[in-house]
């Protein structure tokens, strides 16, 4: 990930481009194309190709927040990715893609979140919970289909299982008595972690991606310059064409 200034943002109707970087429909195919530099400690070009195949595409947004300031709009909940990036990460399996929209700094309206999105025999179901800052709570739980149908499910009970390495707190919906656990970690941050999680949902047992975020923790002023290491700020791009 890179910080670039507004010469480096151009968008159509199809397609999206950040600097060397873009995101584009073919057909019914979205593209990603990656042309970066990784973060320290270990920095190297990353460039590759990431092709999204949604099994249905939804339209609809969700509020995170009570008066709307937020939003969470689930484009393909149900897709096949092809992953191709160098070097050596060369796989296929699961995707998702989503979106976030707001109107306001998430750490002046949220305190703690949580999301999943878990395969199941009908598609997949995906849980939004929230703290906002006055303690007041919000929970989203859908139900997607593959025909395009989704549905507001009823969540099972919120389960506290162990904290990422940097003790950030997590939980997830499982059923009653079960015991969620990490299977991959894939990120870990003094405020966010994200990672292989197995819980189940109404019997079945269910290997999924799990995000935890602390925005109180985000929101201190010794974290926001560590962020600026990892995600550096790039100006005088120009586009060749």
């Amino acid at each position: 990930m890179t910080d670039r200034g507004r010469p480096a943002l151009r968008q159509s109707q199809d397609v999206f481009e950040v600097g060397p970087s873009s995101i584009r429909w073919e057909g019914d195919r979205l593209v990603i194309e990656v042309n970066e530099v990784s973060s320290p400690p270990l920095i190297s070009r990353v460039r590759g190709t990431i092709t999204l195949h949604p099994e249905a595409l939804f339209g609809q947004s969700f509020d995170l927040a009570p008066d709307g300031s937020h939003r969470w709009q689930p484009f393909a909940p149900i897709a096949r990715i092809e992953v191709d990036l160098q070097p050596g990460h060369k796989w296929q399996g699961h995707g998702y893609f989503d979106s976030n929209f707001g109107e306001a700094a998430l750490e002046d309206d949220f305190s703690y979140w949580t999301w999943g999105r878990f395969p199941n025999r009908g598609g997949a179901a995906c849980f939004y919970d929230a703290t906002l800052r006055d303690g007041s709570m919000a929970a989203t739980a859908l139900q997607f289909h593959p025909d395009g149908r989704l549905e507001h499910i009823a969540p099972p009970p919120k389960t506290r299982f162990a904290r990422s390495l940097w003790a950030v707190r997590r939980e997830t919906r499982a059923d009653a008595g079960f015991q969620p656990r990490q299977e991959l970690a894939m990120l870990d941050a003094p405020f966010y972690t994200r990672a292989a999680v197995r819980t189940r949902i109404d019997g079945v047992e269910t290997v999924g991606v799990h995000e935890a975020l602390d925005l109180r923790r985000f929101a201190q002023p010794l974290l926001k310059p560590m962020l600026a290491m990892r995600v550096p700020r790039r100006r005088g791009w120009q586009f060749a064409d």
